[in-house]
This record gives structure tokens, sequence and C-alpha cells, in this order.
């Protein structure tokens, strides 16, 4: 085990400044790219906030611990929101007379832009020039999230 105790530095700030490129690319291999700083930010902030980073011996330890709780909790958060979501979709979906149960899990289990093109394409008869304007995205995306969906909905519903 490495102890990296960070004599001489006098400031919250300064050792941060040492290693938030470090514990940056940790969360990034944690949570992903885009939400890696938030996770980082959040963690220190906390920490500091907590005044506990000062009088760490290790605070270097310290930031990769809070940055893996914070990222725990990011993605427990993320888990949450997804499931959320899916249950609302079979909710929206089943509501339907016309949709078969299964039909309605498959379209649960595509991501939120999928099913957003979707429902918009075979619920509410929209084109996808209507899409694109509706979701303010180009036409060619609305296209290829079509085509993901239905490859994934053919290979899910052909079972």
């Amino acid at each position: 085990m490495r102890i990296d105790r960070d004599v001489g530095l006098a400031t919250d700030q300064e050792m941060y400044e040492r290693h938030s490129h470090e514990v940056t690319r940790f969360a990034a291999s944690l949570v992903g790219p885009f939400d890696a700083p938030d996770v980082v930010h959040d963690a220190v902030a906390a920490l500091i906030a907590s005044r506990s980073l000062m009088g760490a011996d290790n605070p270097r330890a310290l930031m990769y611990r809070a940055v893996l709780a914070r990222a725990k909790t990011v993605q427990r958060a993320t888990f949450r929101r997804r499931r959320r979501e899916q249950r609302f979709a079979e909710n929206i979906v089943t509501t339907d007379p016309e949709v078969m149960p299964e039909v309605a899990r498959a379209v649960a289990r595509l991501s939120a832009q999928q099913r957003a093109c979707v429902f918009l394409t075979y619920w509410e008869d929209m084109t996808p020039t209507q899409i694109g304007e509706q979701l303010l995205i180009a036409e060619g995306t609305v296209k290829h999230h079509l085509a993901r969906a239905r490859k994934h909905l053919r290979g899910v519903l052909d079972d």
C-alpha cells in the first residue's frame, strides 16, 4: 500500500490541484468520462466542507475513497432513474389496449431516445422529419434511433 503524506501542502486547493487529474481518471473508469468531473467535484467539495481533507494523513487516498463513494451513489441513482423510466414507459404503453404486453416490455427496455422515436413514430404517427423538429435533433439521428430500436425489437420479439 502506498502512503502519500502531503507534507508542505498548505491548502485544500493545493491538494486538489495535485491529485485532481488522477482522481478524475479514476472517476472516469467508474462512471464514464462525462460524469467524472462532476463526481470528483462533488466528492472533493464534500471533503472540503467537512474539513477532513486538510487533517488527513493521506489526502490522496481520502480523495479516492470519496470519489468511489460518490460514484456508487451516482450509479445507484442512475439505475433507479432508468428503472423508474422503464416502469413509466410500460405504464403508458400498456394502457393502449391494442399493444401486446410483450411488445410493451420490449419497448420499455429501449434507450430513452429510441423509445421516444418509436413512440412518436408508431403511436403518434409522426414522420422522422416531424420527430426531429419535435425533439430538436437531426432527421438522420431519428432514423438512426429507429433503426437501432427496430433491430433490438426484432431480436427480442422474434425469440
